[in-house]
């Protein structure tokens, strides 16, 4: 009989609500809908199609609400009792692999004799329930195979945990933040599974905030918190499994910081070794190096002579490519890391130490595979010819800046005079090409007593203009030329450029803060790039970056390009090629570079932080402004924004302020300026 002529007044029916199956008495039956009684003591209106496959009992149609009421609660209590002793999996196990869907009477014939009304509808019930296995699609049930079975109950599973650590977590991630906010709390204590997915979560969306994958659930049970972008690191730090003033930059960069990231590429570092020295010959020059004193990665050196006739000068370039094995595990770590980043709290290599630090490193008392540039130079240090090769050469000492600074002001001839002299001559030629150079303080932030909450002070790196000078005008010399040359070859490299035009009058030396500044907002950032156009405030028409092969990995590959193309050997990209790696070595530039600049501004702030209260900063006005005025501190390299009121009525460019700071948040580069005094 069909289910619309077995519906009549006093007939009992279920129909869904809320997923639930509700117990009804039909009251009246017009065409396609049903005015029906519930034991909820409800009158509704249904479509007929809501009423579920199982109906009756057929009671009497006069009935009156209390025994409708009655009968309801008595069919419903004893269909609950039946459906508990149903055994939906033992049905499955009956019927899968002979049907795919089936009716209700159907699956009835499997476990009842003759089924009653009430046996029906507890079948019909627990079939519902039984989610993992059935699913209903009026009027039948549809009987899923074993593989989707066991696909929903993983799902139905991973619901469950989901359901039960969103409960949890949210007392949890609330009782951090108190704890953050040195409000007394009861934390309440995780499970081990509880504390590790909580523990991912948090580092999830403190080092990928834009992770789609937990970005609804962070939701969930961060709702009733600050929206704060580092509300993952503040609880993270207050459940103590980061500490204070991590660099959530590593992490979002995806770069390792510790230098045994090596370690599982020890194999491939002894076979290059080993390829390299089977490539060693006789040293071809000897050449001398200038750096800092606490530099370990020694790219670059030279040798110079002087005559009548000019300037010979031979740059030396360490080749950390030579035997190299791009598209490997080490080559694709290396690229991963871009970079050798240099930080207040120490130095992480691009390169593994065993070869940035040591092996390819230009070590006084060494021979070391390079490319060697020999330039010949006028008088005038104007280029009349230069010449790129691969070869050996040998270091004879590891000069300082603050030696070389010394030898020079002691005034005895030398190389290293004549070294000063052409860069001298040298760094005005590129200013007659339009070069902007910067002549600024150097701070350095340096971290001192407690490792894991230090001490940050500001220490001035001492002042070897000369030496800077030398080491600086040779490399931009060196890119200069290899630029020139890849155009003359024809041979792919990666160009920095700044295709930008300045003023003439910006082009020199400036030391003057309000000039930096001024200058400063007329530049354009340099790119990266295959196409070898100018580089404005260097004043180069090309500029091919291959200085630093063992800190830069676009230096990398550019000396790779260079060694292919003057020896044959090893990888060489054409231009198309190049460019296809473009968009990968940017996003790494980027990433890689964004940590070289936060995190050292990051521990300025942090120093401001510290001494705020007990300091008063010098400063000097470089921007008015209408509403905002800008004062540059200049032994710290820093620009600061304050409203004009907090400076007085009277202000002008290049006058100097005493500053009080107030409020300091590092982790958002935020420093308020609450009071100034115009000094003396």
């Amino acid at each position: 009989m069909s289910t619309s002529l077995s519906l009549q007044p006093g007939c009992i029916m279920e129909f869904l609500q809320d997923n639930q199956p509700v117990t009804a008495w039909v009251l009246d039956v017009q065409g396609p809908r049903l005015r029906v009684f519930t034991s909820g003591q409800r009158e509704l209106k249904l479509p007929l199609s809501r009423a579920l496959p199982w109906l009756g009992p057929q009671c009497p149609a006069g009935s009156s609400r209390q025994e409708m009421l009655d009968l309801l609660r008595t069919h419903n209590g004893r269909r609950e009792r039946l459906a508990e002793s149903v055994d939906a999996l033992e049905i499955w196990d009956l019927a899968q692999g002979e049907v795919d869907e089936a009716g209700i009477d159907w699956f009835a014939s499997l476990v009842f004799e003759d089924a009653s009304p009430d046996q029906l509808a507890a079948l019909g019930r627990k079939l519902l329930q039984t989610k993992t296995h059935f699913k209903f699609s009026p009027p039948q049930f549809e009987i899923y195979p074993l593989e989707t079975v066991e696909r929903r109950q993983e799902e139905m599973r991973k619901a469950q945990e989901r359901e039960r650590l969103v409960g949890f977590g949210q007392d949890f991630l609330r009782g951090l933040w108190d704890i953050f906010c040195k409000r007394k709390s009861a934390l309440p204590q995780p499970d081990q599974e509880q504390a590790d997915r909580i523990r991912e979560l948090l580092m999830t969306r403190l080092c990928s905030p834009d992770d789609r994958d937990s970005d609804a659930l962070w939701k969930t049970m961060s709702q009733g918190l600050p929206e704060d972008p580092h509300l993952p690191l503040f609880l993270a730090q207050a459940w103590g499994i980061v500490p204070p003033h991590f660099n959530f930059h590593l992490c979002r960069a995806q770069y390792y910081w510790e230098p045994d990231w090596a370690a599982a590429h020890a194999e491939a570092i002894t076979d290059l070794q080993e390829r390299v020295l089977a490539t060693r010959t006789e040293p071809s020059v000897s050449i001398v190096t200038i750096d800092s004193s606490s530099t370990q990665d020694i790219d670059d050196g030279f040798a110079l002579t002087r005559d009548e006739d000019g300037f010979t000068l031979h740059l030396a370039l360490a080749c950390p490519c030579l035997g190299w094995e791009f598209g490997s595990p080490l080559d694709k770590a290396v690229l991963q890391r871009f970079t050798s980043l240099y930080l207040p709290e120490g130095t992480s290599h691009m390169l593994p130490e065993a070869l940035g630090k040591d092996f390819f490193s230009l070590c006084a008392g060494q021979e070391r595979p390079a490319l060697v540039i020999s330039f010949d130079l006028d008088p005038e240090g104007a280029l009349r010819s230069f010449a790129p090769q691969i070869t050996w050469i040998r270091i004879e000492a590891n000069l300082t800046y603050t030696g070389v600074e010394n030898e020079i002001e002691a005034g005895a001839p030398g190389m290293l005079h004549h070294a000063r002299d052409l860069a001298t001559l040298l760094r005005q030629a590129r200013i007659r090409e339009h070069a902007v150079i910067m002549d600024q303080p150097d701070p350095r932030m340096v971290l001192r007593n407690d490792p894991v909450n230090p001490e940050v002070t500001v220490v001035q790196s001492e002042s070897t203009p000369e030496a800077q000078k030398i080491v600086s005008e040779f490399m931009i010399l060196a890119n200069k030329a290899m630029g020139s040359w890849a155009r003359e070859t024809g041979t792919a490299l990666l160009f920095r450029t700044q295709n930008i035009t300045l003023p003439a009058e910006s082009a020199g030396v400036w030391t003057d803060p309000t000039d930096i500044y001024r200058i400063i907002n007329n530049m354009g950032p340099s790119i990266l790039e295959c196409e070898p156009r100018r580089h404005a405030t260097i004043g180069a028409k090309a500029y091919a970056p291959v200085t630093s092969p063992l800190r830069r990995y676009s230096d990398f590959i550019n000396m790779a390009q260079i060694l292919a193309t003057l020896t044959g050997q090893g990888r060489l990209l054409d231009k198309a090629a190049l460019e296809s790696l473009l968009p990968l070595l940017s996003s790494r530039a980027e990433l890689v570079g964004q940590v070289q600049r936060m995190r050292p501004r990051y521990w300025k702030y942090e120093y401001f932080r510290q001494n705020h209260k007990k300091i008063r900063w010098s400063g000097i006005i470089v921007d008015p402004g209408s509403h905002l005025v800008t004062i540059s501190l200049p032994d710290l390299q820093l620009f600061l924004k304050a409203p004009r009121k907090i400076f007085g009525d009277k202000i002008r460019l290049g006058q100097r302020f005493s500053i009080r700071i107030g409020k300091v948040d590092p982790l958002n580069n935020e420093i308020k300026i609450v009071e100034a005094w115009e000094e003396e």
